[in-house]
């Protein structure tokens, strides 16, 4: 299957809400006024673009109409797709020469542990030298399911009892990752995202650490977001870039439900690019995050 196919298979939940709102609107004529905008962008905040969003979209919608126009259904389609793709940031995971430290967070339950599995699979897979450390040591279930993936992917897992001091894990990870000569680490840590401080001071340990143990190490803080809690992504995303740097943004489930519109939300929100997709429950259904092919799978066709 494409990578194309994915997107399409990923978001057709999304896609057939659009299309279908989007038909409803013009289907008599097949073209938009004054009116149907309003209606098209109530249809962009449903599929959860996020108010900003959706009315940036309307607006360059209605703005063209203005210059143009041309209010033809196929017309509106283009334009939207042409802004979407402005509003969007993608990015493309790089890895440098030595180690890298892929340090992921996010709050529980959004699939930290699962896109964690799917990368080490996808790196040993392109013949890496992978391991993984479980340093959400607050969750003995997070540990056991680092490990079942761990198992799947060929790749070894630093863990240790559950309750122990995340930064002691993320220590020993580091240690173990230098004396193997691995390419990658991905560390896998806690999200409680209810106490600020304590996830600001957490992350702040772990980060020293690694500064101090592998101090020409490659390190990137990727952020796990569950496309289908939609606003609440949203707002995971602005509270985590309060307390800590964010290199990248992983859209897990994006699959689940007609939310997929939630990419072009948490970009109007944050500066950091959106770098993975989540498309499956497959354990190569983690692809590279593609503006145009999101776009071109997310709206219906002209």
């Amino acid at each position: 299957m494409s990578v194309f196919e994915k997107f399409k298979r990923g978001l057709e939940k999304t896609r057939s809400f659009v299309e279908s709102g989007f038909n409803r609107i013009a289907a008599n004529l097949g073209i938009f006024d004054e009116d149907m905008l309003d209606d098209l962008e109530m249809i962009l905040i449903s599929a959860d673009c996020g108010l900003q969003a959706a009315t940036h979209l309307t607006e360059a919608v209605r703005s063209d109409m203005l210059l143009t126009g041309n209010n033809r259904r196929d017309h509106v389609l283009d334009v939207l797709a042409k802004e979407m793709r402005v509003m969007l940031t993608d990015g493309k995971l790089k890895l440098a020469d030595g180690l890298n430290v892929m340090l992921m967070i996010g709050v529980n339950g959004t699939g930290k542990t699962t896109t964690s599995g799917k990368l080490a699979y996808r790196y040993k897979s392109a013949g890496k030298r992978v391991m993984m450390g479980a340093a959400d040591t607050f969750r003995a279930a997070a540990i056991d399911q680092l490990k079942v993936w761990g198992e799947r992917a060929g790749v070894p897992v630093i863990a240790h009892q559950a309750g122990a001091d995340p930064a002691a894990v993320v220590y020993d990870a580091l240690q173990s990752a230098k004396a193997r000569n691995v390419d990658l680490l991905i560390l896998d840590t806690a999200g409680r995202l209810h106490n600020k401080k304590n996830l600001m001071d957490e992350l702040a340990k772990i980060n020293r650490i690694i500064g101090r143990e592998v101090p020409d190490a490659h390190v990137l803080s990727l952020l796990v977001l569950d496309a289908t809690t939609g606003q609440n992504a949203v707002k995971q995303a602005e509270a985590f870039a309060e307390v800590t740097p964010i290199d990248g943004i992983v859209l897990a489930k994006l699959d689940g439900n007609a939310k997929g519109g939630v990419a072009l939300a948490v970009t109007a929100a944050t500066s950091a690019p959106i770098v993975l997709a989540g498309l499956g429950e497959s354990i190569d259904d983690l692809e590279d995050f593609d503006a145009d092919l999101f776009v071109k799978s997310l709206l219906p066709a002209e």
